[in-house]
């Protein structure tokens, strides 16, 4: 993750702390996915192989585990960017939203859960404009990208059109391909 980026999750030092917080948080995204807010705190721990007790020492609350998974969706979107930087301009920005599409299903699970008024969203939306804005200009400059369409456009159609229930997943990568397809210069 870039040292520019005020989004961080705060990890704990030692190797095997550092694994059931990180196995704790794939449980809760994956468990909140499946089952939205109300999922159980117990099948949490469970899912991630360890006691209620220290999902407890690393979440005190509720709350302080929705933020961190939201927190740590942002992280990953935000090195996503750096990852698929050296790819040619479509594809990076094409790489880039199919992660997007990731993170706005974890949003979706755990958005009345989040406090939209807090400094904390309105910082994870910066980073996403921050890390995403360039690779959608160099998309367009590469002449990729239709120039008459703004990121905030892009992320407003893409996270619209995730909203929508699907079927499968193979129905939602055909409309996100339809989406992707209508961003192209032709």
């Amino acid at each position: 993750m870039s040292a520019e980026s005020p989004v961080a999750v705060r990890r704990p030092q030692r190797a095997d702390a550092r694994r059931n917080f990180d196995a704790l948080l794939a449980a809760a995204r994956e468990s909140f996915a499946e089952q939205g807010t109300d999922a159980s705190l117990e099948d949490i721990a469970r899912r991630a192989g360890v006691g209620i007790g220290t999902l407890y020492r690393n979440f005190p609350t509720r709350q302080d585990l929705f933020e961190t998974v939201y927190i740590g969706e942002i992280e990953q979107l935000c090195q996503t960017a750096e990852d698929v930087a050296g790819l040619p301009p479509w594809d990076a920005l094409a790489s880039w939203l199919h992660r997007f599409v990731a993170y706005v299903a974890t949003k979706r699970a755990i958005y009345e859960a989040l406090n939209r008024d807090s400094a904390m969203f309105r910082t994870c939306r910066e980073e996403i404009y921050r890390v995403g804005e360039p690779l959608m200009a160099r998309a367009q400059q590469a002449g990729a990208v239709r120039t008459d369409v703004t990121f905030d456009d892009t992320v407003r159609m893409i996270s619209g059109l995730m909203s929508a229930g699907y079927r499968d997943e193979a129905q939602r990568d055909r409309i996100l391909q339809v989406a992707l397809d209508g961003l192209k210069r032709h």
